[in-house]
């Protein structure tokens, strides 16, 4: 993987199951850049923090990293937005796992590319264990200013 050492204004730390990234908005690009770094090319991607927390800010920096030039917004009423070929986003709030498997969008995960999912609960987790889907998880946490990115794999 690779890391840059630790600036004022950015600290970054490594394990085998965990990255964990202090950043602000300028600075997103080098979590997007961590994440193509570790997360294989087709996997879900439980985005977890809480309201505002800039879930989809992520998953905006990610299109852009992509090289997306499409409106990049929360799927909140739709459930489901497709960016390009290989970039899905899925806002799951107050949906359980029976209600999300009843409309359909698990079948989605066998299309190749990222998943990211707001919201995912845990038997949707268990769900993509279970069927084999590679499964991470980046955590969003505040930090004064700035946020905290946990980037994790949930295989373990």
């Amino acid at each position: 993987m690779k890391s840059s050492p630790p600036s004022d204004d950015r600290r970054q730390t490594t394990n085998d199951d965990l990255i964990r990234i202090e950043a602000g908005l300028e600075d997103l690009p080098n979590v997007v850049e961590a994440m193509f770094d570790r997360i294989p090319a087709e996997a879900v991607i439980s985005l977890r923090g809480d309201l505002a927390a800039g879930k989809t800010t992520l998953v905006q920096a990610i299109a852009r990293r992509l090289g997306m030039e499409e409106s990049v917004s929360s799927p909140t009423f739709s459930l489901q937005h497709r960016y390009g070929e290989r970039l899905y986003h899925y806002d799951l709030y107050r949906k359980s796992f029976d209600e999300v498997a009843q409309l359909g969008l698990l079948e989605s995960f066998d299309e190749p590319g990222w998943h990211l999912v707001e919201w995912a609960d845990d038997a949707l987790k268990a769900f993509c264990k279970t069927a084999g889907y590679p499964l991470w998880q980046v955590t969003i946490l505040p930090h004064e200013e700035r946020r905290i990115y946990r980037i994790e794999s949930l295989d373990a």
